[in-house]
């Protein structure tokens, strides 16, 4: 999955010269927390909705309305905006994306391509949305964790199972986070199971693998085994 099918491609900038009311503004009528900054049309900065919160008047107990309206209207985004923004290319996977947010600590950044040009801008919400796609988790099917060898042939094993009972597979996902050396978890989504064959299912699976959890994202049924 690629960042530049989950992007948000409605982009609105800022100029270095746009004041920090205009900013505002744009921030309240269209319900966004992040806009590019730019400068003879190159991408020179980002501002954030709390960065304007940062450059708020700190103490407005002791001003008058007026006082604070015209410190708003009068210091342009170039001032408090954050240079050197963060940037991802078009082709960037989702997975790659979600780990330049995290390991910058930021919200969201633009989404440029070869030539620098921004494109889009891809946030949190669109990697989590981005996820739950993934994941399948729409279709309400049963999820199934498992610890597994790591060998070839046994998620085979397990989605051969599956299978078995009429099963459709929706997404297979596997990770080698905190697992054991020579373990890995094993995460499977299936749907238009047979409830009443569930629980034969369930020991048929059990047999195979070390079973961690079944989620019944239909019937909200949930059964977690000892790890």
């Amino acid at each position: 999955m690629l960042v530049k099918d989950w992007m948000n491609k409605n982009v609105i900038t800022l100029d270095v010269t746009d004041t920090m009311q205009h900013a505002i503004d744009i921030v309240m009528e269209n319900s966004i927390s992040l806009m590019p900054v730019l400068e003879d049309g190159k991408l020179v900065g980002i501002v954030t909705d709390r960065d304007l919160k940062r450059a708020s008047p700190s103490d407005a107990a002791r001003l008058d309305m007026q006082q604070i309206l015209y410190h708003i209207s009068r210091l342009e985004v170039g001032a408090i905006m954050s240079r050197y923004p963060i940037t991802v290319p078009l082709d960037h996977t989702i997975e790659e994306t979600a780990e330049v947010l995290l390991k910058n600590k930021i919200s969201g950044c633009p989404v440029v391509d070869e030539k620098g040009e921004i494109k889009g801008i891809i946030t949190k919400k669109d990697l989590f949305k981005a996820l739950i796609a993934l994941s399948g988790l729409s279709k309400k099917g049963v999820l199934f964790g498992f610890l597994v060898e790591d060998k070839a042939g046994s998620i085979k094993e397990i989605t051969d199972i599956i299978r078995k009972y009429d099963a459709r597979l929706c997404s297979i996902l596997g990770s080698y986070e905190r697992a054991p050396e020579g373990y890995r978890y094993v995460y499977i989504r299936a749907f238009d199971i047979e409830r009443d064959k569930l629980d034969r299912l369930e020991e048929e699976l059990k047999g195979a693998a070390k079973m961690l959890y079944m989620v019944d994202h239909r019937e909200n049924r949930r059964k977690i085994f000892a790890s």
